[in-house]
């Protein structure tokens, strides 16, 4: 299992995904401020990862922290979540994980904790979000290899693998599920434009996995469709309204349209942290706008001629009725989605 981001005793250990496949450097980030331009960056990304990033960070910055008493180390704490809050507006799982730390912080400090005792539960509850994650991932992978047919022709956008989460995958997940389970299944990889991680590393997890794996441009995938090449397409998400309308990777609305016309099932992979209830469908997603350069700039080569307006949206919004079911932890739950994910926060158990 790649390892996407490691905690060591004074620092947050990451492989830099900016570099892949060409070079495989780890980025060693020692204080919160360095894990959270990381996350801003995109040196880390895929919302689980970034949970797991800012919990990291947020830990390891009250480790380091030099406060003497807890008023004002309280006030570096929450300083602290602030910023790791501002660094990518989209990911729900960065705020699921931020929350989690603050009722860490709120339940030690009402026991009249020390400093120390409080970083010791900071440090606990950050390893405790990062191994749900991966036992998150793999239980949903257990769940999603059930809607996989054997010799399935799989088609997956932008990277919901290992290196979106914790370790394992959502989206890939399924597909490492299904192996697994003993199923021969093939992969086309959309490419993904602007940042390309499709291309750079879906490929790059799967060819080193051994599945067989085909990378397409994101224009291709409707013409292949329509070919009889594709039998399913799994996706995962970094947002998921309480009514199922799914925020991902621009160009996931589009294949989805694309699989709907063409009676091809469409299923979203996720944990139960990136369903926010909160937000009751997909107009109220925050969609986050990124830097012109990555459209306009290919490893430093401009690609577009200057004057030419540009825009840069990082994720678009799959409407809920576009959706086969959504695969979680606790089993595949599909329409209607407002009653089915209250019920996957409800039960106890796998659906």
């Amino acid at each position: 299992m790649l390892p996407t981001i490691v905690r060591e005793a004074d620092a947050v250990v990451m492989i830099d995904q900016r570099k892949l496949p060409g070079e495989e450097i780890y980025v060693r980030c020692t204080t919160a401020a360095e894990v959270a331009r990381a996350i801003k960056t995109m040196v880390i990304r895929g919302a689980p990862a970034i949970g797991v990033a800012a919990a990291y960070g947020i830990a390891l910055g009250m480790r380091v922290s030099k406060a003497t008493g807890t008023q004002k180390f309280a006030a570096e704490f929450y300083k602290t979540c602030e910023m790791m809050a501002a660094t990518r507006p989209t990911a729900v799982n960065l705020f699921w994980a931020i929350e989690r730390m603050k009722r860490t912080f709120a339940a030690a400090a009402e026991t009249g904790a020390s400093v120390e005792q409080i970083q010791d539960r900071l440090d606990l509850e950050a390893q405790a979000i990062h191994d749900e994650d991966v036992a998150s991932c793999r239980a949903m992978g257990a769940f999603g290899a059930a809607i996989v047919p054997d010799e399935a022709r799989i088609l997956t956008h932008c990277n919901a693998g290992a290196l979106a989460t914790a370790g394992y995958g959502t989206a890939l997940g399924v597909i490492r599920g299904a192996v697994e389970a003993g199923k021969r299944v093939t992969v086309l990889a959309d490419e993904t434009r602007p940042f390309l991680q499709g291309a750079r590393l879906t490929a790059w997890e799967l060819v080193r996995d051994g599945i067989q794996t085909t990378v397409i441009t994101d224009n291709m995938a409707g013409a292949i469709m329509r070919m009889g090449q594709i039998d399913l397409v799994v996706v995962g998400a970094d947002r998921i309204a309480a009514n199922g309308d799914t925020a991902n990777k621009i160009g996931t609305y589009t294949v989805a349209v694309l699989a709907r016309e063409h009676k091809i099932p469409f299923y979203v992979a996720a944990p139960l942290s990136t369903i926010d209830l909160g937000t009751p469908d997909g107009d109220h997603i925050p969609i986050e706008e990124r830097n012109p350069r990555e459209v306009t700039h290919l490893r430093g080569s401009r690609l577009t001629p200057v004057g030419a307006l540009i825009r840069n949206p990082a994720f678009d919004v799959t409407p809920h009725h576009l959706i086969s079911g959504i695969i979680t932890e606790r089993g595949i739950f599909r329409a209607p989605y407002v009653e089915s994910l209250r019920r996957a926060f409800a039960s106890p158990q796998p659906c």
